[in-house]
């Protein structure tokens, strides 16, 4: 059986989020023309603390426009892992998408 993602218990795993700010933006060339997959967004959580949370949000959900620590809330949140190994050493990346980002 294969892991494909994890659906978080929002409240519990992240408490409150607040917006800070622009992340990344995943473009690749189709047909010729450079086309927006994903775009990234960083956000501050009362409950993960050390760091910022990292979201992936879909072309499709747009460009996102908030004010510097206003309260967001995210649509359809899920948690996948990407592995990767550096020399004899094994790690793993936990990625969290989004289908959409709202005001809370």
């Amino acid at each position: 059986m294969e892991l494909k993602y994890v659906i978080p218990n929002m409240e519990k795993t992240f408490g409150n989020l607040e917006y800070a700010g622009e992340g990344k933006v995943e473009q690749r060339r189709i047909n010729g023309r450079m086309t927006t997959l994903s775009r990234s967004y960083n956000l501050y959580s009362d409950i993960q603390r050390a760091d910022d949370i990292e979201v992936v949000l879909p072309q499709e959900a747009g460009e996102k426009f908030f004010e510097h620590e206003e309260k967001v809330k995210l649509v359809n949140a899920r948690i996948t892992a990407e592995g990767y190994k550096i020399g004899e050493r094994g790690f793993t990346n936990y990625i969290l998408h989004a289908d959409d980002m709202v005001k809370a």
